[in-house]
């Protein structure tokens, strides 16, 4: 068996169902001090943060970040195996978070291991970043820490996120970037009366549809570089009291915004905002940011990535800013150049959540080739 297989397992048995940590980081906080990293610890409400860094704090920093909660596994019986004991079948491991994303944190531990014995003095600094908050509310972890960093003016120039962003073979996609995601709970006021005497009342259904109309309509732009054009999606609605002959007095919308650079959360709320006034209605509204988008322009620390996964698949991987958000949302507005490299999406959250064997073993090999090319000058490998 080798470290990173063994310590995946070791991970997987922990049932650190978000927000709780259930002792990961404690593991491998031992590890990486044994290694000769400091260790921070930061407890932030219910929530578990762990900053590690090998190197001078003044020097150019790659973080390396991740997280150590998952999400529940759901009906047990489902699985196969049981989710929280790892199990390995034809050469595939199963467990909870073993793609999402316990396998790519054990793979950073036992890269930065392998850097730290290599290079006792590297030019530039190496730091990991773990929480219990990324599958969550994310209010203590990342996002909080990513301000504690800000008061302390802690240098981050680059940062790789573990994250499960490979498409059907690991390395076959580079993420560059990420959409922000604005979320809003609508409230649209009526009065509530008897269908049969509409003029005694407002019914808040038919009020509001037209303005919904145009902002699920509308074409909010036609996409920035390698970024989708920006989506709004209507995901809830909610009115009336169960009986048919009643005139709703409320009604309640749930919807969400993904977008590109382009916007601003401050620009989407004014312009969503500005339609539902222009209709007349009478409502309330609450905004919720899980984050701006953020996109690293081409650079060093992307041609670096280039290579690395064009040599270990032979051919360049796609550059993609798509899917969901991560906590990478966090630490680019530090200033800090943020890529996800990670194995296989496409079991994630689901029963019997897995990982290729042989990808789990060539991760620490790929992060640790980028960790070289980004800390180490070409003339010290």
């Amino acid at each position: 068996m080798s470290d990173v297989l063994d310590l995946t397992r070791d991970l997987i048995a922990r049932t650190s169902v978000t927000p709780d940590d259930a002792g990961c980081q404690a593991l491998v906080a031992e590890r990486l001090e044994a290694a000769g990293f400091a260790c921070e610890h930061l407890r932030l409400g219910e929530v578990d943060n762990l900053y590690a860094t090998f190197g001078d704090a003044a020097a150019p920093t790659l973080l390396l970040l991740g997280h150590t909660d998952v999400v529940p596994p759901g009906p047990r019986e489902a699985w196969a195996s049981d989710p929280f004991v790892p199990e390995i079948r034809d050469g595939v491991l199963y467990g909870r978070g073993a793609a999402d994303m316990k396998g790519s944190v054990a793979a950073f531990v036992v890269a930065a291991e392998r850097f730290a014995a290599a290079h006792p003095t590297p030019a530039g600094r190496l730091a990991i970043l773990l929480t219990s908050d990324e599958e969550g509310d994310a209010i203590d972890g990342v996002r909080r820490v990513a301000g504690l960093f800000r008061e302390r003016g802690e240098r981050l120039d680059w940062c790789i996120t573990g994250e499960p962003s490979s498409t059907s073979e690991l390395g076959d996609l580079l993420r560059v970037g990420r959409r922000g995601s604005l979320s809003a709970r609508l409230q649209v006021n009526g009065v509530q009366g008897h269908v049969a005497y509409p003029d005694k009342a407002r019914n808040p259904v038919h009020l509001a549809l037209p303005a919904l109309a145009e902002l699920t309509a509308r074409c909010w732009d036609e996409g920035y570089e390698t970024f989708p054009p920006t989506s709004l999606q209507v995901s809830n609605i909610a009115a009336g009291t169960g009986a048919n002959n009643v005139i709703p007095g409320t009604l309640e919308v749930q919807f969400n915004l993904r977008f590109n650079p382009t916007w601003s959360a401050d620009a989407l709320e004014r312009e969503c905002e500005a339609v539902l006034r222009a209709h007349g209605l009478d409502y309330t509204i609450h905004w919720h940011r899980s984050g701006e988008p953020f996109h690293t322009p081409e650079g060093a620390l992307r041609q670096a990535a280039r290579e690395v996964l064009s040599a270990h698949r032979g051919q360049p991987p796609e550059e993609s800013t798509g899917g969901g958000t991560s906590d990478a949302r966090f630490i680019a507005p530090l200033g800090t150049q943020c890529i996800e490299i990670g194995p296989v999406n496409a079991s994630i959250h689901q029963v019997d959540e897995h990982v290729r064997v042989s990808d789990l073993q060539a991760l620490p090999d790929l992060y640790l080739s980028l960790i070289e090319k980004m800390l180490v000058p070409s003339d010290g490998l």
